[in-house]
């Protein structure tokens, strides 16, 4: 590590290291490099855009007048010194880590650190396919996270030579071992899934990376309802069902359903899955695996959608997250 790179970085060895591994392009020894790399390519896309707007600058933001300003009036050596001075020293602006690696460059990489994609459609081929989609993020340097409630629990039945599913949390190490196989560069890529409170195999889904050697790939959330926040508060019984949107069953079908066992009831709308727990036990296992390991995280879904005004929208409300965000 060259002198000039510590001093940057006041001696921290760990800063500048962690610098020179994941977001340097080759030849570049010091972070104004990259900022001035940064301000190249910021500096063309903004000429690109306020171009468009053929001097009627008052729909821009404040930032955006300036530049359409200087545009008008100065060189434009002077708007990129302008935002270069906003990254340099990481003062103002710090981009995203896939910015800071990528833009500027003649790397085909993403641009965006993460993405949310849809849930894996419940089929072999849907799992593999979605393996496919997750692959292809990956090697672009894109986190993906996605949810696999979609997928039937263990012991439902299917239409092949098992007869039977392994269930949603047996497919967990197969997407972690997608992320562990895509390199980036060196580094890791990330992946988070998400289960829904109300699925069957939630509790083997919380329960899973209590063993360190599983799912090293991926960082897992459970997606909490209120109506199971609401039955822990009453320490009552819950029913776990899948499809995890299904209605609760009947109080007369819930007081005959055994604990702890998978009961499939044949309906109107298609075969459905249940299992009675006790709501708080289930609660108190999540909160212990959470402070055991750090693992799982908590989304409390319902929440996700009545504070985002996409979710009036059902096309585009939240279906999971993607790994730099989760509540822990």
């Amino acid at each position: 590590m060259n002198d000039e790179l510590l001093k940057y970085f006041d001696g921290d060895e760990l800063a500048a290291s962690t610098w020179k591994n994941k977001y340097a392009l080759e030849g570049e020894t010091t972070p104004d490099e990259m900022h001035r790399r940064m301000a190249k390519e910021f500096t063309r896309i903004e000429i690109k855009y306020a171009k468009q707007y053929n001097g009627n600058y008052n729909e821009l933001s404040e930032y955006g007048q300036k530049i359409a300003d200087m545009i008008e009036h100065f060189d434009y050596n002077i708007i990129e010194e302008f935002i270069y001075q906003l990254f340099d020293d990481f003062t103002y602006i710090i981009p995203a880590g896939s910015v800071m690696a990528t833009l500027g460059s003649d790397k085909l990489s993403s641009l965006s650190n993460c993405f949310v994609i849809d849930s894996p459609k419940d089929s072999l081929s849907g799992i593999m396919n979605q393996c496919n989609n997750q692959s292809q993020l990956m090697k672009y340097r894109g986190g993906v996270g996605f949810d696999i409630s979609t997928l039937r629990p263990s012991g439902a039945s299917v239409n092949n030579a098992a007869k039977t599913s392994t269930g949603a949390s047996s497919f967990m190490d197969l997407f972690s071992h997608v992320t562990n196989t895509i390199a980036q560069n060196g580094r890791r890529g990330a992946l988070m899934l998400s289960m829904n409170i109300n699925h069957p195999d939630v509790e083997e889904f919380i329960s899973k990376k209590q063993d360190l050697s599983k799912v090293t790939g991926a960082n897992v959330s459970v997606q909490i309802t209120d109506e199971f926040m609401e039955a822990v508060e009453r320490d009552k019984d819950y029913i776990l069902r899948w499809p995890c949107t299904s209605i609760p069953v009947c109080e007369i079908f819930e007081e005959a359903m055994p604990y702890n066992e998978l009961v499939s009831r044949d309906t109107p709308h298609g075969l459905k899955y249940y299992k009675k727990i006790k709501a708080k036990e289930l609660w108190d296992k999540l909160i212990h695996c959470a402070w055991n390991t750090a693992e799982p995280g908590i989304i409390f879904i319902d929440r996700v959608h009545n504070y985002s005004p996409d979710s009036v929208y059902d096309n585009f409300k939240a279906i999971s997250t993607n790994p730099s965000k989760q509540v822990a």
